[in-house]
């Protein structure tokens, strides 16, 4: 096993590689994390070959001399193939770790994607880490729900309730390019609810619409013609789409509009062929978000872990 710093001359292979993968997702492709100012990242993502044979890709970065995967994107972890051994794994974590040590890294940090993206789903690389001495640098709560062809069959009756309040109300949704206007719902919300801003500017994520013009997409309710919730999907594999953003006008928070959001939601992602819809987690550095929580419950979902795992040298 050995392992090449990747550059332009393996990109074709790279974003072969992630389409054909067991757990490769659009946050590993090239071509999303290029969105990115060349200056932001020292990008540091590495290829596994065994002789001629790639085996394994790691989106990475440097980042203060830890190689990271990667800064800039949800999931990183090892990118494999679907039939990879547990002895393919010890070689590509052994190899891995003894590249970081010969650069001068300090350690290495990685976050797998939950395992609802994985297309047969195993822990061979969480327990390599652990055996080679990774620690927990966290274990966060990603929520999901599965996609069925009657979202109803899985919501519990008081999000039943609300759907059919908003509909009543008059509210209703729509496919929508207006990605401004929701932008706006969106920085207003996230600063009077948290005090924080959205994780992209509006042009990186007008960038990444263009980039992924059928993959990225937005739902958007609307009131008197007027937006007043919505949700940016991202299609994040053939298995899942991951509401990346969700948000919605306080003023019409009155109306449910969020419930109808992903009634209807779900049921474009039955029509697409999506087996989940995660809602992104609902903790924070292992603190919960107790009523977030409840509100992903109320629709079906339950909670799967996003693991990040760590070891200094």
């Amino acid at each position: 096993m050995h392992i090449e710093i990747y550059n332009e001359k393996y990109e074709g292979l790279w974003e072969d590689f992630v389409e054909k993968s067991s757990n490769g997702t659009i946050f590993h492709k090239r071509k999303f994390l290029s969105y990115h100012p060349p200056k932001r990242f020292v990008d540091l993502s590495l290829l596994f070959f065994e002789k001629n044979n790639l085996q394994s890709i790691f989106p990475g970065v440097n980042y203060n001399d830890f190689l990271v995967s990667h800064k800039g994107a949800s999931y990183g972890g090892f990118i494999f193939k679907e039939n990879i051994t547990l002895k393919e794994c010890y070689e590509i974590v052994e190899t891995i770790m003894d590249f970081a040590r010969k650069e001068g890294l300090k350690g290495i940090e990685i976050t797998f994607p939950p395992l609802i993206y994985y297309t047969r789903p195993n822990n061979y690389f969480e327990f390599v880490l652990t055996t080679k001495g990774f620690k927990f640098r966290k274990r966060e709560l990603s929520s999901y729900i599965p996609v069925l062809e009657e979202p109803f069959d899985i919501f519990k009756q008081e999000a039943r309730t609300a759907v059919r309040k908003a509909i009543k109300s008059g509210a209703y949704t729509m496919i929508s390019d207006d990605f401004k206007t929701f932008y706006h719902i969106l920085e207003k919300n996230l600063s009077m609810r948290h005090n924080v801003k959205p994780t992209h500017t509006l042009e990186e994520l007008l960038k990444l619409k263009k980039l992924f013009p059928d993959k990225i997409w937005l739902n958007a309710v609307f009131y008197k013609e007027k937006m007043i919730a919505g949700t940016v999907i991202f299609e994040t594999n053939s298995r899942v789409a991951l509401a990346f953003y969700i948000s919605h006008d306080e003023e019409y928070k009155h109306l449910r509009p969020v419930n109808l959001l992903f009634y209807e939601t779900l049921k474009l992602c039955f029509i697409k062929g999506f087996k989940f819809l995660d809602l992104g987690t609902f903790t924070l550095n292992m603190v919960p978000n107790m009523g977030l929580g409840r509100f992903k419950e109320s629709l079906g979902g339950r909670g799967i872990f996003r693991d990040t795992y760590f070891i200094e040298f």
